[in-house]
Protein backbone atom coordinates (compact mmCIF):
# COMPACT_ATOMS: atom_id res chain seq x y z
CA UNK A 1 0.00 0.00 0.00
CA UNK A 2 1.49 3.42 -0.99
CA UNK A 3 2.50 5.62 1.93
CA UNK A 4 -0.11 8.26 1.06
CA UNK A 5 -2.91 5.66 1.20
CA UNK A 6 -1.70 4.38 4.57
CA UNK A 7 -1.59 7.95 5.87
CA UNK A 8 -5.29 8.54 5.05
CA UNK A 9 -6.59 5.01 5.57
CA UNK A 10 -8.77 5.92 8.57
CA UNK A 11 -9.62 9.44 7.45
CA UNK A 12 -13.38 10.06 7.11
CA UNK A 13 -13.46 13.77 6.32
CA UNK A 14 -12.00 17.11 7.35
CA UNK A 15 -13.84 20.41 7.80
CA UNK A 16 -12.50 23.91 7.20
CA UNK A 17 -14.21 27.27 7.37
CA UNK A 18 -14.77 28.38 3.78
CA UNK A 19 -13.04 31.78 3.51
CA UNK A 20 -14.82 34.55 1.66
CA UNK A 21 -11.85 36.48 0.28
CA UNK A 22 -10.04 35.36 -2.87
CA UNK A 23 -6.53 35.24 -1.38
CA UNK A 24 -7.68 33.31 1.67
CA UNK A 25 -9.48 30.66 -0.37
CA UNK A 26 -6.45 30.35 -2.68
CA UNK A 27 -4.28 29.75 0.38
CA UNK A 28 -6.69 27.14 1.74
CA UNK A 29 -6.73 25.39 -1.64
CA UNK A 30 -2.93 25.15 -1.52
CA UNK A 31 -3.15 23.73 2.01
CA UNK A 32 -5.73 21.11 1.01
CA UNK A 33 -3.61 20.05 -1.96
CA UNK A 34 -0.53 19.73 0.23
CA UNK A 35 -2.26 17.68 2.93
CA UNK A 36 -4.73 15.55 0.99
CA UNK A 37 -3.88 15.38 -2.71
CA UNK A 38 -1.96 12.36 -3.95
CA UNK A 39 -0.02 12.18 -7.24
CA UNK A 40 -1.93 8.93 -7.83
CA UNK A 41 -5.36 10.63 -7.71
CA UNK A 42 -7.06 10.56 -11.10
CA UNK A 43 -10.56 11.88 -10.38
CA UNK A 44 -11.01 14.98 -8.20
CA UNK A 45 -14.67 15.72 -7.49
CA UNK A 46 -15.71 19.27 -6.54
CA UNK A 47 -19.24 19.77 -5.20
CA UNK A 48 -21.05 23.03 -4.48
CA UNK A 49 -23.48 25.60 -5.78
CA UNK A 50 -22.78 28.68 -7.91
CA UNK A 51 -21.11 31.43 -5.89
CA UNK A 52 -19.64 29.04 -3.34
CA UNK A 53 -16.06 29.59 -4.53
CA UNK A 54 -15.41 26.23 -6.22
CA UNK A 55 -13.36 27.74 -9.04
CA UNK A 56 -11.19 29.80 -6.69
CA UNK A 57 -10.54 26.72 -4.58
CA UNK A 58 -9.56 24.74 -7.71
CA UNK A 59 -7.14 27.50 -8.72
CA UNK A 60 -5.58 27.34 -5.27
CA UNK A 61 -5.27 23.56 -5.38
CA UNK A 62 -3.95 23.48 -8.95
CA UNK A 63 -2.03 26.70 -9.69
CA UNK A 64 -1.96 27.49 -13.40
CA UNK A 65 -4.85 25.17 -14.29
CA UNK A 66 -6.90 26.34 -17.28
CA UNK A 67 -10.52 26.36 -16.19
CA UNK A 68 -13.01 25.61 -18.95
CA UNK A 69 -15.64 27.83 -17.25
CA UNK A 70 -13.63 30.98 -16.65
CA UNK A 71 -15.17 33.44 -14.15
CA UNK A 72 -15.14 36.15 -16.81
CA UNK A 73 -17.55 34.14 -18.92
CA UNK A 74 -14.95 32.73 -21.32
CA UNK A 75 -15.69 29.06 -21.92
CA UNK A 76 -12.96 26.99 -23.57
CA UNK A 77 -14.12 25.51 -26.86
CA UNK A 78 -13.79 22.81 -27.99
CA UNK A 79 -13.71 21.19 -24.56
CA UNK A 80 -10.19 19.67 -24.25
CA UNK A 81 -11.54 16.61 -22.43
CA UNK A 82 -13.60 15.75 -25.52
CA UNK A 83 -10.70 16.37 -27.92
CA UNK A 84 -8.25 13.79 -26.58
CA UNK A 85 -8.05 11.90 -29.87
CA UNK A 86 -6.91 15.02 -31.72
CA UNK A 87 -4.02 15.68 -29.31
CA UNK A 88 -0.58 14.21 -29.73
CA UNK A 89 0.42 12.19 -26.70
CA UNK A 90 3.45 14.41 -26.12
CA UNK A 91 1.48 17.66 -25.88
CA UNK A 92 -1.61 16.28 -24.17
CA UNK A 93 -2.34 17.98 -20.81
CA UNK A 94 -1.81 16.01 -17.63
CA UNK A 95 -4.87 17.56 -15.96
CA UNK A 96 -8.27 18.26 -17.45
CA UNK A 97 -11.01 20.44 -15.97
CA UNK A 98 -14.72 20.11 -16.66
CA UNK A 99 -17.83 21.83 -15.27
CA UNK A 100 -20.50 19.14 -15.56
CA UNK A 101 -23.49 21.43 -14.99
CA UNK A 102 -22.42 23.67 -17.85
CA UNK A 103 -21.30 20.91 -20.23
CA UNK A 104 -24.51 18.91 -19.82
CA UNK A 105 -26.22 21.70 -21.74
CA UNK A 106 -24.21 20.68 -24.81
CA UNK A 107 -23.13 17.05 -24.33
CA UNK A 108 -24.88 13.92 -23.12
CA UNK A 109 -23.68 12.88 -19.65
CA UNK A 110 -22.71 9.36 -20.79
CA UNK A 111 -20.40 10.94 -23.40
CA UNK A 112 -18.76 13.06 -20.71
CA UNK A 113 -18.40 9.98 -18.49
CA UNK A 114 -16.74 8.02 -21.32
CA UNK A 115 -14.32 10.91 -21.92
CA UNK A 116 -13.43 11.04 -18.22
CA UNK A 117 -12.66 7.30 -18.18
CA UNK A 118 -10.60 7.64 -21.38
CA UNK A 119 -8.46 10.31 -19.70
CA UNK A 120 -8.06 8.16 -16.61
CA UNK A 121 -6.96 5.16 -18.70
CA UNK A 122 -4.31 7.40 -20.28
CA UNK A 123 -2.98 8.30 -16.84
CA UNK A 124 -4.47 11.79 -16.83
CA UNK A 125 -6.16 13.60 -13.94
CA UNK A 126 -9.67 15.08 -14.27
CA UNK A 127 -11.01 17.83 -12.01
CA UNK A 128 -14.80 17.66 -12.11
CA UNK A 129 -17.00 20.49 -10.82
CA UNK A 130 -20.54 19.41 -9.89
CA UNK A 131 -19.26 15.86 -9.55
CA UNK A 132 -22.58 14.75 -8.01
CA UNK A 133 -24.26 15.20 -11.42
CA UNK A 134 -21.90 12.85 -13.31
CA UNK A 135 -21.48 10.26 -10.55
CA UNK A 136 -24.49 8.11 -11.63
CA UNK A 137 -22.95 7.79 -15.11
CA UNK A 138 -19.37 7.13 -13.95
CA UNK A 139 -20.39 4.29 -11.61
CA UNK A 140 -17.36 5.09 -9.46
CA UNK A 141 -16.56 7.63 -6.80
CA UNK A 142 -13.80 10.25 -6.94
CA UNK A 143 -10.39 9.61 -5.41
CA UNK A 144 -10.76 12.93 -3.58
CA UNK A 145 -14.06 14.71 -2.93
CA UNK A 146 -14.21 18.37 -1.91
CA UNK A 147 -17.51 20.06 -1.00
CA UNK A 148 -17.80 23.84 -0.74
CA UNK A 149 -20.52 25.50 1.33
CA UNK A 150 -20.23 27.44 4.59
CA UNK A 151 -17.52 24.92 5.36
CA UNK A 152 -15.21 23.06 3.02
CA UNK A 153 -15.49 19.29 3.38
CA UNK A 154 -12.57 17.11 2.26
CA UNK A 155 -12.90 13.35 2.07
CA UNK A 156 -11.24 10.35 0.43
CA UNK A 157 -14.17 8.01 -0.26
CA UNK A 158 -13.96 4.25 0.00
CA UNK A 159 -16.36 1.74 -1.55
CA UNK A 160 -18.51 2.34 1.55
CA UNK A 161 -18.73 6.10 0.99
CA UNK A 162 -19.32 8.84 1.68
CA UNK A 163 -21.41 9.24 -1.45
CA UNK A 164 -21.33 12.52 -3.42
CA UNK A 165 -24.97 13.20 -2.49
CA UNK A 166 -24.03 13.14 1.20
CA UNK A 167 -21.41 15.82 0.61
CA UNK A 168 -23.84 17.83 -1.54
CA UNK A 169 -26.47 17.75 1.21
CA UNK A 170 -23.93 19.04 3.73
CA UNK A 171 -22.70 21.98 1.67
CA UNK A 172 -26.01 22.89 0.02
CA UNK A 173 -27.80 23.43 3.32
CA UNK A 174 -24.94 25.47 4.80
CA UNK A 175 -24.17 27.77 1.85
CA UNK A 176 -26.96 30.32 2.59
CA UNK A 177 -25.30 31.09 5.94
CA UNK A 178 -22.03 31.88 4.17
CA UNK A 179 -23.74 34.17 1.65
CA UNK A 180 -25.67 35.97 4.39
CA UNK A 181 -22.62 36.29 6.62
CA UNK A 182 -20.44 37.71 3.85
CA UNK A 183 -23.06 40.28 2.87
CA UNK A 184 -23.57 41.31 6.52
CA UNK A 185 -19.78 41.54 6.90
CA UNK A 186 -19.53 43.91 3.93
CA UNK A 187 -22.46 45.98 5.24
CA UNK A 188 -20.63 46.43 8.54
CA UNK A 189 -17.59 47.67 6.62
CA UNK A 190 -19.79 49.89 4.46
CA UNK A 191 -21.32 51.69 7.45
CA UNK A 192 -18.27 51.97 9.70
CA UNK A 193 -15.90 54.97 9.51
CA UNK A 194 -13.57 54.81 6.51
CA UNK A 195 -10.43 54.77 8.65
CA UNK A 196 -11.73 51.72 10.55
CA UNK A 197 -12.74 49.95 7.35
CA UNK A 198 -9.24 50.38 5.94
CA UNK A 199 -7.69 48.81 9.05
CA UNK A 200 -9.92 45.76 9.45
CA UNK A 201 -8.97 42.23 8.46
CA UNK A 202 -11.20 39.20 8.05
CA UNK A 203 -11.66 35.93 9.90
CA UNK A 204 -14.35 33.30 10.29
CA UNK A 205 -16.80 31.94 12.82
CA UNK A 206 -19.62 29.47 12.22
CA UNK A 207 -22.81 31.16 10.93
CA UNK A 208 -21.09 34.53 11.09
CA UNK A 209 -18.00 36.64 10.52
CA UNK A 210 -15.13 38.34 12.31
CA UNK A 211 -13.59 41.72 11.56
CA UNK A 212 -10.26 42.04 13.35
CA UNK A 213 -8.19 45.09 14.24
CA UNK A 214 -4.54 44.91 15.23
CA UNK A 215 -3.23 46.45 18.47
CA UNK A 216 -6.25 48.59 19.41
CA UNK A 217 -10.03 48.58 18.91
CA UNK A 218 -11.45 51.27 16.60
CA UNK A 219 -13.76 54.02 17.79
CA UNK A 220 -17.06 52.48 16.70
CA UNK A 221 -20.43 52.61 18.43
CA UNK A 222 -21.52 49.00 17.94
CA UNK A 223 -25.17 49.69 18.77
CA UNK A 224 -25.31 52.35 16.05
CA UNK A 225 -23.47 50.12 13.59
CA UNK A 226 -25.89 47.25 14.17
CA UNK A 227 -28.84 49.63 13.74
CA UNK A 228 -27.50 50.97 10.43
CA UNK A 229 -26.91 47.48 9.05
CA UNK A 230 -30.34 46.33 10.22
CA UNK A 231 -31.93 49.35 8.51
CA UNK A 232 -30.17 48.38 5.26
CA UNK A 233 -31.50 44.84 5.67
CA UNK A 234 -35.03 46.14 6.24
CA UNK A 235 -34.79 48.28 3.07
CA UNK A 236 -33.79 45.21 1.01
CA UNK A 237 -30.99 46.94 -0.93
CA UNK A 238 -29.64 45.32 -4.09
CA UNK A 239 -26.22 43.65 -3.90
CA UNK A 240 -24.50 43.04 -7.23
CA UNK A 241 -21.17 41.95 -8.64
CA UNK A 242 -19.12 44.72 -10.32
CA UNK A 243 -15.69 43.19 -10.86
CA UNK A 244 -13.21 40.94 -9.05
CA UNK A 245 -12.43 43.73 -6.55
CA UNK A 246 -15.82 45.37 -5.98
CA UNK A 247 -19.52 44.90 -5.35
CA UNK A 248 -22.35 47.40 -5.57
CA UNK A 249 -24.51 48.11 -2.51
CA UNK A 250 -27.63 49.97 -3.65
CA UNK A 251 -25.60 51.41 -6.54
CA UNK A 252 -22.61 52.44 -4.41
CA UNK A 253 -19.22 50.86 -5.04
CA UNK A 254 -17.65 48.84 -2.21
CA UNK A 255 -14.31 46.97 -2.24
CA UNK A 256 -14.63 43.20 -1.85
CA UNK A 257 -12.27 40.31 -2.64
CA UNK A 258 -15.09 37.75 -2.75
CA UNK A 259 -17.59 39.61 -4.94
CA UNK A 260 -19.55 36.55 -6.12
CA UNK A 261 -20.27 35.20 -2.63
CA UNK A 262 -23.29 37.29 -1.64
CA UNK A 263 -27.05 37.19 -1.37
CA UNK A 264 -28.83 39.11 -4.14
CA UNK A 265 -30.25 41.71 -1.76
CA UNK A 266 -29.88 42.69 1.87
CA UNK A 267 -33.41 41.59 2.75
CA UNK A 268 -32.33 37.98 2.37
CA UNK A 269 -30.13 38.28 5.49
CA UNK A 270 -31.89 36.61 8.42
CA UNK A 271 -31.18 37.16 12.11
CA UNK A 272 -28.29 39.63 11.91
CA UNK A 273 -26.72 40.34 15.31
CA UNK A 274 -23.50 41.95 16.53
CA UNK A 275 -21.67 41.14 19.74
CA UNK A 276 -21.69 44.52 21.50
CA UNK A 277 -18.11 44.29 22.74
CA UNK A 278 -14.76 43.79 21.07
CA UNK A 279 -13.16 40.47 21.99
CA UNK A 280 -9.43 40.73 22.68
CA UNK A 281 -7.27 37.98 21.22
CA UNK A 282 -4.09 37.99 23.36
CA UNK A 283 -2.34 35.43 21.16
CA UNK A 284 -2.30 37.75 18.14
CA UNK A 285 -2.83 41.07 19.95
CA UNK A 286 -5.95 41.92 17.99
CA UNK A 287 -9.50 43.00 18.73
CA UNK A 288 -12.39 41.11 17.18
CA UNK A 289 -15.77 42.40 16.07
CA UNK A 290 -18.05 39.34 15.89
CA UNK A 291 -21.32 39.13 13.96
CA UNK A 292 -23.73 36.24 13.42
CA UNK A 293 -26.63 35.51 11.07
CA UNK A 294 -29.39 32.93 10.84
CA UNK A 295 -32.46 31.96 12.82
CA UNK A 296 -30.35 31.04 15.87
CA UNK A 297 -27.91 33.96 15.73
CA UNK A 298 -28.50 34.96 19.36
CA UNK A 299 -27.64 31.42 20.46
CA UNK A 300 -24.52 31.55 18.31
CA UNK A 301 -23.42 34.81 19.95
CA UNK A 302 -24.07 33.28 23.36
CA UNK A 303 -21.69 30.44 22.45
CA UNK A 304 -19.08 33.08 21.53
CA UNK A 305 -19.55 34.68 24.96
CA UNK A 306 -19.27 31.31 26.71
CA UNK A 307 -16.18 30.34 24.73
CA UNK A 308 -14.56 33.63 25.68
CA UNK A 309 -15.29 33.06 29.37
CA UNK A 310 -14.14 29.41 29.21
CA UNK A 311 -10.86 30.42 27.58
CA UNK A 312 -10.45 33.48 29.81
CA UNK A 313 -10.19 35.84 26.81
CA UNK A 314 -11.17 39.32 28.00
CA UNK A 315 -13.79 41.45 26.25
CA UNK A 316 -12.78 45.08 25.83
Amino acid sequence: MPYHDRLHKNHLYSLFYAPRGRNRIYALGMQIAQFYLSPFDRIIGIIGEAGSGKSMLVRGMFPGIELTNDDNGVNVRPLPLLEQDSESQFFAPHTYHVDIRFEMGFTQPHVLADAIWEAVRKGRRVIIEHFDLIYPFLHANANLLVGVGEEIVVTRPTIFGPEPQEIYDLVYTSLPYRLMAHTAEDLCEFYMPKEAMELCKHDDVRHGFILSFDNAPPEINLDELEAKVQDAIDRDLAISYVDEEHISIAGQLHPCTGPRTHVASTGKIVGFRLLKEFVYDPFQNRYLLVGCVGENSEDALQKVREARIHNLVPIM
